[in-house]
């Protein structure tokens, strides 16, 4: 498999205006011609980046998480400076894909990586990435894929709930390499001489502490001083901070941190819910953010907060993220057995997208959001509820709860009760016809049910 290069969306901007026309014929129009970004002066810089472009919104410079439909979810992807908090979920199966496909996307855009963990080695996680969909096969590989969870009836047509029907379809098609995002096949892994065409740091926890080094007074805990020592001297030393300005042409730093505030790392918040190093971690993220806004760099981080007892503290960490995806697997769950969740693994919630250049935050307008893992990809859709279905799961639930067994002897039950009264009132209060000739019957011979 050969490497995929890959380039901004953008096009650049235009010089001046007389140059390109005369006098005589004034025209806004012009020819698009190939432009090296590296030469391109007069164009913008931010779309000379390869891998980025401009949001539509804001201006602000975007770059892929490496899933094109949580990109559309975000605003067209995660923005620059800014640090995306995945919540891992309960089993942490699902949050350690979204971390490789934020990974391999910075591969295949020849950014530069640098990858923190605490429980495995970042050389032994780059050799997990999943491997991207040439521009030969990508079709014919999502065709295939497709075609192998297919339902059984494709010529019924599905019914879904009205408030679901004006929402925008999410992209689920493979797209070209030279566009902004890419997919990726999670049954291949990802081949070795791009990881080593690539620039990435790795910070491995166990290797970076020392039992003879003497630990510094300080509030942060020892792990997180040492990550932000280290993050912060690969920007100021590889210019991305803009005080060395970079000899090549300008790159972003994509840093992932994996299971952060987890004991590994040295924080207490998952073993008790009064912790004695409470505000370690909400400092880590306020020294880290402003280390990104100052720098050609954006971060993703996941956390268990599944394991964090005290809601004070997830309510500071998310405040200081400035994206926050929540994942809920199905996996030892009461839906995971509901024929309502079928056809899915889990939910994702966007529970806050970034306030970039205005005061008030933007808040997604889809809220049920369904992923799935097939045999090549991992998806995310929008949860359908069929309305059909749903009422005929409540009413066979509702019919299994209310069923019981009793034995009861009618002949002595209604020994002093008019049994012709008893019939009228029994079909005026509307009792099947057969439970109430059953009844007549069992008083009429003398029986015991």
């Amino acid at each position: 498999m050969a490497a995929v290069p890959t380039c901004g969306t953008g096009a650049g901007g235009t010089g001046p205006l007389a140059a390109a026309t005369s006098k005589n014929n004034v025209t806004s129009f012009q020819r698009k011609g190939s432009r090296a970004s590296g030469t391109d002066s007069g164009g913008s810089r931010l779309v000379s980046i390869a891998g980025t472009r401009p949001s539509v919104r804001n201006g602000q410079l975007l770059v892929s998480t490496g899933l094109p439909a949580l990109d559309q979810l975000l605003g067209g992807g995660i923005a620059v400076g800014t640090v995306l908090l995945i919540e891992e979920d309960k089993y942490n199966i699902y949050s350690p894909l979204l971390f490789k496909y934020f990974l391999a996307e910075g591969i295949i855009s020849r950014h530069s990586l640098l990858v923190a963990s605490a429980k495995e080695d970042p050389a032994n996680i780059l050799q997990e990435l999943p491997a991207p969909f040439l521009d030969d096969n990508c079709k014919k590989e999502f065709d295939e894929d497709a075609c192998n969870h297919k339902t059984p009836e494709p010529n019924i047509e599905m019914k879904i709930a009205w408030r679901y029907q004006l929402l925008p379809k999410m992209e689920a098609g493979p797209v070209s390499s030279s566009r902004f995002g890419h997919y990726y096949d999670v049954s291949k892994r990802i081949p070795q001489e791009l990881i080593e065409a690539s620039r990435w740091h790795g910070f491995f926890l166990p290797e970076k502490l020392s039992s003879s080094l003497e630990v510094e007074p300080c509030s942060l805990a020892h792990g997180y001083l040492k990550l932000l020592k280290f993050i912060q001297s690969i920007i100021y030393e590889e210019g991305f901070d803009g005080s060395n300005p970079q000899k090549k042409q300008k790159n972003i730093l994509r840093i992932g941190i994996q299971n952060l505030g987890s004991p590994l790392w040295g924080d207490d918040i998952c073993c008790t819910e009064n912790c004695s190093n409470s505000h370690s971690l909400t400092k880590f993220l306020y020294v880290l953010r402003g280390l990104l806004r100052t720098s050609l760099s954006v971060c993703v981080i996941t956390v268990p907060s599944h394991l964090i007892q005290n809601k004070a503290v997830i309510a500071r960490v998310t405040n200081l993220s400035d994206t926050v995806v929540g994942l809920e697997s199905f996996i030892g769950s009461e839906k995971e057995t509901n024929p309502l969740y079928k056809d899915y693994h889990g939910l994702i919630h966007i529970r806050q997208i970034p306030r970039l250049n205005n005061l008030t935050c933007d808040v997604s307008d889809v809220k049920d959001l369904g992923f799935k893992l097939k045999r090549k990809q991992f998806t995310i859709e929008v949860y359908r509820d069929y309305p059909e279905s749903w009422l005929k799961a409540e009413s066979t639930r509702k019919m299994f709860t209310c069923l019981g067994l009793c034995f009861v002897d009618y002949t002595k039950a209604f020994t002093c009760v008019d049994h012709n009264k008893l019939w009228i009132t029994l079909r005026r209060v509307r009792i099947p016809e057969h439970l109430t000739v059953f009844m007549q019957t069992c008083i009429d011979q003398g029986a015991v049910v």
